[in-house]
């Protein structure tokens, strides 16, 4: 049997859900400037980010319709994604 390369592949454990989902958490609104964690919601997959970014932590630098704009640090390189209010959490 061929390997599966999709974007969700060996997840299993990055993507395991240990607390329900509350409406709360697609209500969310997030300040310009205000620090996230990204913190991927594998129950809703709008604007749901790639998985190399599960944990970082970026800075709120706009919205685009419902979801924000990220910016965060990978290595030496600003990196900018734009996902949901359910995939971010407040620090």
């Amino acid at each position: 049997m061929v390997k599966s390369h999709g974007s969700r592949r060996r997840t299993r454990e990055l993507f395991r859900k240990s607390t329900r989902t509350t409406v709360n958490q697609y209500l969310r609104q997030f300040p310009e400037g205000s620090k996230v964690a990204i913190v991927i919601e594998s129950g809703s997959t709008n604007g749901f980010p790639f998985r190399r970014f599960q944990g970082k932590t970026g800075t709120i630098m706009g919205k685009r319709g419902k979801a924000f704009i990220v910016d965060f640090k990978d290595g030496d390189k600003l990196k900018t994604i734009i996902t949901s209010a359910e995939h971010l959490k407040a620090l």
